[in-house]
């Protein structure tokens, strides 16, 4: 059986709305409503957050809480090293999505040698910059840490020097190259981009599987497909943002998107996907309850992690 390890991050710095730090528990309670022993089967490592930060104040406009984003990014990344180094499957719980950035940086770090492929389940590209972003939110920023791209032909702001220095920092954790190229991105569901994402979409080819092209194909076409275009890299990462998912469902996360996933769809497209010998970690993001009623985006979400989990460990 694959030795996994459950870590939950509980930062919230990087979201527009307060609360995604909440989601991981939001989980235990949901897991305890539907009686399950998930949360009972594996030992969680909790890494350290910035949460704190939120009470200094924002000094960075284009880059919100830049300095915290960098703690947690480091302290995200040296627990994700260790245990691949150890070679543990992590399976992350996360508030904010700006810390895929860190889990990223962490695999690449554990095996530099090896090529990585990320699939990416969100409404979001999250290939922002301080350069180009419209909210200075830097959950949309993750993918641009990873491939060390600024965008500055799509610059739109003009970012402090402070700013600057951090964000080249970020870039630098876990060595100073692209951890990912551009290319080894597939997108699934991504259904809300600015036109600075747009541009990076275009210019390196990368694929985005609509939601209306997921449910003409299929789950177990996309899957194939998805696999299929990664089939040069030696690891795999997937991350899945819970506002992949409709609105009809997906009402208890910051920035929910109409036209996503049925959680159906959302279950089969992980459970399928991580059957992959080659995917050596998997990702939830972004709960968060207090936008919630009767923890319903929680208990969705950990049907998902459930029955992906047991699909990874059935297929081992």
């Amino acid at each position: 059986m694959r030795d996994i390890k459950l870590v939950e991050v509980r930062s919230e710095l990087a979201a527009g709305t307060r609360g995604a730090s909440l989601g991981i528990d939001a989980l235990k309670i949901a897991s305890l409503d539907k009686k399950s022993d998930f949360f009972t089967q594996f030992d969680p490592i909790n890494v350290q957050d910035a949460n704190n930060y939120l009470w200094k104040g924002n000094q960075f406009p284009y880059a919100n809480y830049i300095d915290g984003v960098y703690q947690v990014l480091k302290n995200v990344y040296s627990t994700i090293e260790s245990l691949r180094l150890e070679k543990k499957f992590p399976i992350v719980l996360a508030g904010d999505h700006s810390t895929a950035a860190g889990t990223i940086m962490g695999i690449k770090a554990a095996e530099p040698e090896k090529r990585l492929g990320v699939i990416w389940i969100d409404a979001h590209a999250d290939l922002h910059t301080p350069y180009t972003t419209p909210s200075g939110n830097m959950h949309g920023m993750p993918l641009a840490m990873v491939t060390q791209l600024d965008n500055l032909e799509s610059k739109v702001n003009e970012p402090s020097e402070e700013t600057i220095t951090y964000w080249e920092r970020i870039k630098r954790i876990g060595g100073d190259q692209p951890k990912i190229d551009p290319r080894d991105i597939v997108f699934i569901s991504v259904r809300d981009t600015e036109s600075p994402e747009d541009f990076l979409l275009n210019k390196y080819g990368i694929k985005n599987f609509k939601t209306s092209e997921v449910r003409e194909k299929g789950i177990t076409k996309i899957a194939a497909e998805t696999l299929e275009r990664l089939k040069n890299c030696d690891q795999l990462y997937i991350s899945f943002d819970v506002d992949s998912l409709d609105t009809s469902i997906s009402v208890g996360t910051g920035t929910p998107v109409p036209d996503g996933l049925t959680i159906e769809e959302a279950i089969l497209l992980n459970a399928e996907l991580i059957k992959d010998k080659r995917v050596c970690c998997w990702e939830i993001v972004e709960v968060n309850p207090t936008l919630d009623s009767e923890n319903t985006m929680a208990e969705a979400a950990f049907e998902v992690l459930e029955i992906t989990t047991k699909s990874l460990v059935d297929h081992f």
